[in-house]
């Protein structure tokens, strides 16, 4: 079952087949173990299925790979030493019966997790073996990384790196340049800024897209290449509570309002507002903007 491939049927009645890495590593590991199973056939096939169940299962060093490894030198040894195949016999079944262990084992027939209902040493599998819901492939726990916080196992460490590799990187670096632009328009100001230099793009990514939704707040321009942030009331430093997010264009327009109150309606200032609120809340769980909090909070109220 392990080996056959995967089959669907298509909307117009035919039946598509397709083989994974999975099955074909379970056809594989299928060939070997019906090759090895034959009797009554000459010794020097025999020795040449020997040697490809040897260097199948010494890809992998554990106890039962060993285990069969000597079994197939002995065997080897007492082939060269003509002993009859009667004599034989038994270890030729205890090295089938060995196979088949290692055939069973998910670790090494990734594909056999699907099959198997029950496994073969559940206490073995509770302490010392998980199931990865990303791969569902069963893998020693060193095989997964579990944060500090986290009271549950995620994915694998395969399942991270790929799924790390396949994020698109372009998002990444506009935030990168977005806060470098930002830095740079504060260190004009020459006020001695330090928030800005406090935020990460990781930060400013996560303003953007959940707090002000990856547009403009005039035009609602959703081009990131064209979109900065300035200062709300241009003042006072800028932070994740003083900030605005517009075009360029527009930011030029509105760091030259005099009167934030004359030049904005009030609907448009109480959204702003809100904006700021919702960082607010977000930031305050870190510690090094506790004071920039506070500080800001004494601003607010005296104004």
């Amino acid at each position: 079952k392990c080996a056959q491939p995967k089959r669907w049927k298509a909307y117009d009645g035919k039946i598509t087949e397709m083989d994974t890495q999975y099955t074909l590593r379970a056809q594989e590991l299928f060939e070997i173990y019906r090759s090895i199973s034959m009797n009554d056939i000459p010794e020097d096939e025999r020795i040449d299925v020997l040697l490809t169940v040897r260097r199948t299962v010494k890809e992998h060093q554990c106890k039962l790979t060993q285990e069969i490894v000597e079994l197939i030198e002995r065997e080897i040894d007492l082939i060269f030493r003509d002993v009859k195949e009667c004599n034989l016999e038994g270890l030729r079944k205890r090295i089938c019966t060995l196979f088949l262990q290692y055939i069973k084992t998910p670790k090494f027939n990734p594909e056999v997790a699907r099959m198997l209902k029950v496994p073969p040493d559940p206490l073995k599998l509770y302490k010392n073996v998980n199931f990865c819901h990303s791969c569902e492939n069963y893998l020693p726990s060193t095989e997964f990384p579990v944060p500090a916080n986290s009271r549950t196992i995620g994915r694998c460490r395969l399942c991270w790196k790929l799924d790390n590799e396949a994020q698109q990187r372009e998002a990444f670096l506009k935030y990168k340049l977005m806060l470098e632009n930002l830095r740079k328009s504060e260190a004009d100001y020459q006020d001695d800024a330090k928030i800005v230099f406090l935020v990460q793009h990781q930060d400013l990514q996560y303003m953007i897209e959940n707090i002000w939704g990856c547009q403009s707040a005039l035009s609602a321009c959703s081009d990131l290449y064209d979109l900065v942030m300035v200062r709300w009331d241009k003042h006072h430093e800028w932070s994740p509570w003083n900030t605005i997010l517009l075009t360029r264009d527009e930011a030029d327009a509105h760091l030259k309002l005099h009167n934030l109150q004359e030049a904005y309606e009030a609907a448009f200032i109480h959204r702003i507002k809100h904006k700021h609120t919702r960082a607010k809340k977000y930031f305050a769980q870190f510690r090094a903007m506790a004071s920039f909090l506070h500080r800001s909070d004494n601003w607010a109220t005296a104004n």
